[in-house]
């Protein structure tokens, strides 16, 4: 089944390893695994900056990806600017990434395409 049609569910356990998340990362689109910071530390996030021509519409975006992120209870962490906004996706009770950031990554691609 296509990520975009699948559901978030609780996850536990180890994150998903290497391979794991370049097999998904191919179901993306324009999407990067990144090392980020997190508070004191550092994770690794599934990331992507949209741009857009202005105000409104990125904020329509933002509220597009929080309805995403409410629908999966699967959230975020966005940073927003005038004509951008980067989505970072983690699962913090993996540690890592899970298929939940990639469930709602393809989500997101859904709703540009």
């Amino acid at each position: 089944m296509p990520l975009q049609q699948q559901r978030c569910s609780h996850q536990t356990g180890p994150a998903l390893d290497g391979a794991q998340a370049a097999q998904l990362l191919t179901q993306l689109t324009a999407w990067d695994i990144q090392r980020a910071a997190q508070g004191d530390s550092e994770a690794v996030v599934l990331t992507r900056t949209f741009t857009f021509s202005d105000f409104h519409r990125t904020m329509a975006f933002v509220n597009a990806v929080a309805w995403v992120a409410h629908d999966q209870d699967h959230h975020p962490d966005l940073t927003v600017a005038y004509s951008r906004c980067t989505v970072n996706w983690s699962t913090h009770s993996v540690g890592g990434l899970s298929v939940n950031d990639f469930i709602c990554a393809a989500r997101i691609d859904a709703l540009i395409a």
